[in-house]
């Protein structure tokens, strides 16, 4: 799955934004859900390839959004989330606060997910770190630095080969 770059259109309304969000926002959640996925498979080189795409997605979110915005202020409405509650009572079209409610609630779907993933990578980081610390010799006795004060690590010894 590719990028679903916005389309870019002279004329935008936040109608038109509103559909290329919900298109957008769909293709992102599609792309946590394998994410999320991968995360609990503990698949590396699939998050890997994951990554960039999700970039791309939350980047072109990021531009519809400030698109909607223009178009708003374009509309005669304060261009912010504010004024879309505005728009939407003036446009009279039927189907656009549908689509707004929907492409909310899909952005809320989606923050979840990436809270959800964000949570699996810590837990993974986690046991990652144990599993370093556990393979990390531990100090066999109390070293004391110049100070005469404890310190945290042994004295390092360097090893020759002869």
């Amino acid at each position: 799955m590719q990028s679903v770059a916005p389309a870019v259109s002279p004329a935008l309304t936040p109608l038109s934004s509103l559909r290329e969000e919900q298109r957008v926002i769909t293709a992102l959640l599609a792309v946590l859900k394998q994410e999320q996925q991968q995360l609990v498979a503990a698949d590396i080189d699939g998050l890997t390839e994951l990554t960039p795409r999700k970039a791309a997605l939350v980047n072109d979110m990021a531009v519809l959004a400030s698109q909607r915005h223009s178009a708003l202020g374009a509309a005669g409405h304060k261009a912010e989330e504010a004024g879309m509650e505005a728009w939407l009572a003036a446009s009279g079209d039927a189907t656009a606060a549908p689509l707004w409610q929907q492409v909310l609630e899909l952005t809320r779907e989606a923050k979840e997910l990436n809270r959800l993933n964000g949570t699996l990578i810590s837990k993974h980081l986690s046991h990652t770190q144990g599993a370093l610390q556990a393979l990390r010799p531990q100090a066999q006795g109390n070293f004391y630095g110049p100070s005469g004060q404890p310190t945290a690590s042994s004295p390092r010894r360097g090893f020759l080969a002869g």
